[in-house]
């Protein structure tokens, strides 16, 4: 089996952060003295994914200036550049032709998670399922939750409801098949397209949405307390 290719969304304009990404994009910001991104870097790499392609935007020069080739992190990067955000499922869609046929990773840059790839790759996608979400409990920003999940399957009617973590496992199929393809759009309508076939699981480890300057000064002041204890 070859080795599993991963896309990290990378081209938000991170509003929520100003004025932090004013002059500098939001993967790039550190957390424990790292860019967020480098860490979700090597976490792919350790899992065996070895091509990355990330969607470029807001200064996406930077972070093209700062990851390179990605050698130094044992990955081979490639670059989709948008110019103007095509939003989640957009961006993908664009960059479909460097992400070949088999089922890719998909994660967000602005989430730190300490979830295992590997977890998933041992237990691939069963024949016809169009992905697998990984789910988390509801976070005090997102109390209401964004899917339900019943036998395993994503469901927009079961309850109780968690929150979309940002990371996923779809097939190319699922983006280029979706009926309601254009320049723009998101994730979100595409997983609720195929709600009851598209697999979802409960993750109960470490994830953080770094979504404003507060949350993001939070998890950099645990991870390194974390590191000294």
């Amino acid at each position: 089996m070859s080795a599993p290719v991963a896309m990290v969304l990378a081209a938000g304009l991170g509003k929520r952060m100003l004025p932090l990404t004013e002059h500098t994009p939001k993967p790039l910001l550190k957390v424990a003295g790292k860019p967020l991104i480098e860490h979700t870097l090597g976490r792919l790499a350790a899992a065996g994914v070895r091509k990355v392609v990330i969607n470029l935007a807001h200064l996406g020069r930077q972070i093209e200036e700062c990851l390179g080739d990605g050698s130094r992190f044992g990955l081979e990067i490639h670059y989709s550049r948008e110019g103007v955000p095509l939003e989640t499922a957009g961006g993908i869609m664009r960059a479909l032709p460097m992400l070949g046929d088999a089922p890719f990773f998909v994660v967000n840059s602005d989430v730190w998670c300490d979830f295992d790839f590997r977890d998933w790759i041992a237990r691939p996608l069963p024949e016809g399922c169009p992905g697998r979400l990984l789910m988390v409990n509801n976070p005090p920003f997102n109390p209401e939750g964004d899917f339900g999940i019943e036998r395993g399957l994503l469901s927009g009617t079961a309850k109780p409801r968690f929150t979309f973590s940002g990371i996923s496992w779809l097939r190319p199929q699922t983006i280029a098949g979706y009926p309601k393809v254009r320049a723009s759009f998101g994730l979100a309508e595409v997983f609720a397209h195929e709600e009851d076939r598209m697999q979802a699981e409960l993750f109960n480890g470490d994830w953080c949405d770094v979504g404003t300057p507060e949350r993001l000064a939070a998890l950099d002041a645990r991870l390194r307390q974390d590191s000294v204890e």
